[in-house]
């Protein structure tokens, strides 16, 4: 395809370089500044043929301009004194101004849909060929065409030599070609420009101009070709009006075309623009991607099914038709969501398609950073649920083991030792010293079970705070322990989060530390709980080196905090619990 676009280049080239000496050799009068600028007209249209069709492969307007160009560049051949090529490009040479028309009406798309253009257009080519072949089939040499040099010319498909016929087919030439149809031009194009969408309409406004000027110098061509023969000066300055709006056509439309160049480097910077874009963003950046600010953007909501607006409020996606067009966004093939846009923007199916791309992965993205975050929402609130239902379990059994068990095995204990007596008042003592030492053993065991009982959910903690449940904990202790807590009350979740974690490090210090004494520290800062338990033991315990660490890790974060250990080896051990005291 380069290739191709290459070779066009060149041939262009070279044939506007044989158009000009054409005109120079076989053309009496003109100049060589006449002879430039009606080659630099089909240039125009060539260079900016070739330069859409780079950039817009799939937009019929490139190839549209690259046949103007050529066809104003061989429009010039029809000066030639050669017989064939005189008759070849004044049959053809009247094409170049119909596509001029036809590229006015494609633009922007490159096609024409409306039957009343497409009508014109069919009327345009008839009459850009019918005419100069019935004015081929009459012309006589001995009276030259007019804008020709008085030298004869010869036509190949002459039937019979008629001046005053060829006189009234060019004027009714000028009057349909130059006076009606470039009329209907100007109507065509300002019908048009009405009845286009505001985007649509700053696409569109500078071609009105260009073509109106364009055209009202046909119109006024028309009307001078039945008045008696004007100045030159006249003449000549509709010749540079002429290629002056030549030239400015194919400018205007490639300016067109930049500006969508323009409009698709803004979508790729879209991309990165959305990335730092709340979902509610997304539709102004959107809107001025594109530049259409009457963009509407409709998200799916899965969950009821439907589509939403900006508010969240139920929306209808409308049809697909002339007033507004529709683009719907999906993934994997389920739905994201609907732009609702300017029909206009389906002239740029590039343009769209890009920045419904951009915002699907926005979108999406959004979509599954919501997902994350609802979902991290939720295992945060169910490890919540979870430590506040082993509290509560904890408590219970405590209550349970306190008021029952506990207490059968209190009274047992109570008569037992009522039994040892009466034995011993009876003078049973064998008897006595069996009970004595069943006492004993019950009473061993309802201290144990009072111990189990107060480390499941020692009362203390509920009554006295953390302070005094610290307190206890360190008399109760094999090592020294020395505790500095603030006597403050706290939310009973943070305290006994606190409480366990102090719990389990002082019994891995026992266990594990062989440490020589131990510290509790509990204070607030900044609103968060730091409770940190350290030893002069022989350190090298890891976070992860067990199920009792990892659990309380667990249970600190799911208040929304953190555990840390420090135990460098040989420097003792340091448990660290930072819990957000609003927890």
């Amino acid at each position: 395809m380069k290739i191709a676009r290459i070779a066009l280049g060149l041939a262009g080239l070279a044939l506007g370089l044989l158009a000009y000496q054409v005109q120079i050799d076989n053309l009496a009068g003109t100049t060589p500044a006449r002879a430039i600028a009606s080659v630099a007209a089909g240039w125009a249209f060539l260079g900016a043929g070739l330069a859409a069709w780079t950039r817009r492969t799939r937009n019929p307007l490139g190839p549209l301009m690259i046949a103007t160009g050529f066809a104003l560049l061989f429009r010039q051949f029809r000066y030639s004194h050669d017989p064939l090529a005189f008759t070849s490009f004044l049959l053809l040479g009247e094409l170049g101004y119909a596509l001029v028309a036809h590229i006015a009406l494609a633009y922007p798309s490159g096609r024409v849909t409306d039957r009343l253009e497409r009508a014109f257009l069919a009327v345009a080519y008839t009459t850009a060929v019918v005419f100069p072949l019935a004015i081929l089939l009459f012309y006589d040499a001995t009276r030259p065409l007019r804008y020709f040099d008085p030298t004869p010319r010869e036509s190949l498909l002459l039937v019979s030599g008629d001046a005053d016929v060829v006189a009234g087919l060019q004027k009714a030439y000028a009057v349909l070609a130059y006076g009606v149809l470039a009329g209907a031009l100007i109507a065509l194009i300002a019908r048009k420009w009405l009845r286009a969408t505001p985007r649509a309409r700053r696409v569109l406004a500078p071609l009105l101009v260009v073509v109106v000027a364009a055209a009202l110098r046909a119109v006024f061509d028309s009307a001078l070709s039945f008045a008696t023969p004007p100045p030159a000066v006249i003449y000549d300055n509709l010749f540079w009006w002429q290629i002056a709006a030549l030239i400015a056509l194919p400018i205007v439309l490639l300016v067109g075309l930049l500006r969508a160049r323009l409009a698709h480097a803004s979508v790729a910077d879209l991309v990165l623009r959305l990335g730092r874009t709340p979902p509610d963003g997304i539709r102004d950046e959107l809107a001025h991607a594109l530049g259409d600010q009457s963009l509407e953007v409709l998200f799916w909501r899965p969950e009821r099914n439907e589509f939403v607006d900006d508010s969240g409020r139920t929306a209808v996606v409308p049809p697909d038709g002339p007033e507004r067009a529709v683009t719907q966004l999906s993934h994997d093939g389920e739905p994201i969501a609907a732009l609702v846009h300017d029909p206009a923007l389906r002239e740029d199916p590039e343009l769209i398609e890009a920045a419904g791309a951009a915002a699907s992965l926005a979108l999406e993205n959004a979509r599954l950073h919501d997902e994350v975050q609802t979902q991290l929402r939720k295992v945060t609130e169910s490890r919540a649920r979870l430590v506040a239902t082993a509290d509560a379990e904890r408590r219970r059994v405590e209550r349970d083991l306190h008021d029952g068990a506990q207490q059968r095995l209190v009274a047992l204990a109570l008569e037992l030792r009522t039994a040892e007596r009466r034995l011993g008042e009876d003078g049973g003592t064998e008897a006595a010293g069996i009970l004595a030492a069943a006492a004993d053993e019950l009473q061993v065991a309802v201290n144990e079970l009072r111990e189990l009982a107060r480390g499941i959910h020692p009362p203390i903690l509920t009554e006295g705070g953390l302070a005094a449940a610290l307190e206890s904990l360190g008399t109760r202790a094999p090592l020294p322990v020395t505790i500095d807590a603030q006597p403050e009350r706290l939310p009973p979740a943070v305290e006994a989060t606190a409480y366990f974690v102090a719990c389990e490090a002082l019994a891995n210090v026992v266990k594990h530390a062989h440490a020589t004494k131990a510290t509790i520290d509990a204070h607030r800062e900044n609103g968060t709980l730091v409770i940190a338990v350290a030893d002069d033991g022989r350190g090298g315990a890891q976070a992860d080196g067990g199920s009792g660490l990892r659990g309380l890790a667990d249970r600190v974060e799911a208040h929304g905090g953190r555990l840390r250990v420090e135990s460098p080896p040989g420097g003792g051990t340091r448990v660290v619990g930072e819990i957000p005291c609003a927890s």
